[in-house]
């Protein structure tokens, strides 16, 4: 599912909701997601899963089309770990 798809959704879902308010609430939620995860914070959704970041070492790695060797910059990325319901959840389907 498209960010497009889950607007269309929620505002099909809710009818008090039209596309642009569905938008908007869901562009708040990213948003927030990505501003606590930026600072540094862990963000949590009860039955969902938890958003966290990661540092990621230095490494080298060879570059596919010539073979030579690249060095690689330590980096932080997010991590998501899947809730205890959502897991049940896919499982039973």
């Amino acid at each position: 599912m498209t960010k497009s798809e889950l607007i269309e959704q929620l505002s099909d879902d809710h009818a008090i909701l039209n596309k642009r308010d569905a938008e908007t609430v869901i562009n708040l939620i990213f948003g927030g997601i990505g501003d606590a995860l930026s600072s540094g914070s862990r963000v949590e959704i009860r039955g969902f899963g938890s958003f966290s970041v990661r540092e990621r070492e230095a490494r080298e790695a060879r570059n596919p089309k010539s073979g030579e060797l690249v060095k690689i910059a330590s980096r932080k990325t997010p991590f998501f770990k899947t809730g205890k319901e959502l897991r049940q959840r896919i499982d039973d389907k």
